[in-house]
C-alpha cells in the first residue's frame, strides 16, 4: 500500500513537474477507485498493484495521462478523449464563456474544428440550463474526432442540441446555411515550433495543433475570408488565440469587414480570445 504522496514522488522523480504530478495521480486514483476527488481526501493508502501500471505507462511512454485513462476533466464535466482529439485546455473555457454571452433563444452556431466536441457540449449545456434551445453544428475533417464528439454529446444528453458533420473548414457547409455565431479554436502553432514542444504534446493530433506557415495564421485567414458568406447580419465570430497573434488576427478581421473587434485576456494577462461582429 502507498499514499498519494508516494505516487506523486515517483512521477516527480521521473521529471514530471510536481503540480502536474499531483493532478495526474489524482486522476489515476479517481479512475481506479471510482470515487470523486473530494472523496479521495479521506483515503490514506491505495493498492499499489492497481495504481502502478498507470504510473509506469506514464513514465515509460511519456503519453499524456488523459490518453492513458481515456478521459479529461473540463468545466466540471468528464470528456472522452483519445489520440484523435486534443486534450481540453483551460484556455478554451474563456472562449466558451464569451460565446455563451452572445447566445439567444433559437441561435444557430457553427464550431469549426470541433475535435472532442467540448465547445458544442459546453455551449449546448449552458443553453439547456437557460432554456435557449440553440442549434449547434460541429465540423471537423477527422472521422475519428467526430466519433469522439458524438460520444461526448451522447454522454451529456445533448443529441438534440448538437450535431456533427465531416467538413474541411466550410467545404461541406451548404451555401444556404446561415449562422448567428461561428466559433473556432483552430490549429495555430507554426510547424517550426514542433521540435521545441514537450514530449507529451507530440502524442496529440499534429493537424489539430500545427500550421505550415511561419506565424500560425493560416486557418484564421481561411476561416475569416469565408465566414461572411455563412454569418447572418449582426452575427459574431470567435477565435481562441496563441500568445502574440492578437494583432494579426485583429487586422484580418478588420480587413474582411468585421467590426467591434474585441480581445479578451486570460488570468495571466495573455490575449487569449478575439470576437468580432459582421
Amino acid at each position: 500500500m502507498k499514499t498519494k504522496n508516494d505516487f506523486i514522488k515517483i512521477l516527480v522523480e521521473a521529471n514530471i513537474p510536481s503540480n502536474e504530478a499531483k493532478i495526474e495521480v489524482e486522476l489515476i486514483l479517481e479512475k481506479v477507485t471510482g470515487k470523486k476527488l473530494e472523496e479521495l481526501l479521506f483515503i490514506n493508502e491505495f493498492d499499489e498493484a492497481q495504481i502502478m501500471p498507470y504510473i509506469k505507462e506514464r513514465i515509460e511512454t511519456k503519453k499524456p495521462i488523459q490518453y492513458i485513462l481515456g478521459y479529461a476533466h473540463f468545466m466540471g464535466e468528464k470528456f472522452i478523449v483519445n489520440s484523435d482529439v486534443l486534450i481540453p485546455r483551460d484556455e478554451t473555457e474563456i472562449l466558451i464563456r464569451e460565446v455563451n454571452k452572445e447566445i439567444f433563444k433559437g441561435a444557430k452556431i457553427l464550431d469549426i474544428g470541433t475535435g472532442s466536441g467540448i465547445i458544442p457540449c459546453m455551449v449546448g449545456k449552458y443553453s439547456k440550463e437557460k432554456n435557449l434551445e440553440v442549434e449547434i453544428l460541429g465540423a471537423d475533417i477527422s472521422n475519428g474526432a467526430i466519433h469522439i464528439a458524438l460520444d461526448n454529446v451522447k454522454k451529456l444528453n445533448l443529441i438534440r442540441t448538437c450535431i456533427f458533420r465531416k467538413s474541411d473548414l466550410f467545404s461541406n457547409i451548404r451555401s444556404d446555411e446561415k449562422f448567428d455565431i461561428i466559433v473556432s479554436n483552430p490549429p495555430y502553432i507554426p510547424k517550426k515550433m514542433y521540435e521545441t514542444i514537450q514530449d507529451e504534446v507530440k502524442f496529440e493530433p499534429y493537424n489539430a495543433l500545427f500550421t505550415n506557415d511561419d506565424k500560425g495564421l493560416y486557418f484564421y485567414e481561411k476561416i475569416i475570408a469565408d465566414a461572411p458568406k455563412f454569418l447572418k447580419k449582426g452575427g459574431f465570430i470567435f477565435f481562441e488565440l496563441m500568445q502574440g497573434q492578437a494583432d494579426d488576427v485583429f487586422k484580418l478581421l478588420s480587413d474582411n469587414g468585421f467590426k467591434n473587434v474585441q480581445i479578451i485576456k486570460d488570468l495571466a494577462n495573455i490575449e487569449r480570445v478575439i470576437k468580432a461582429e459582421i
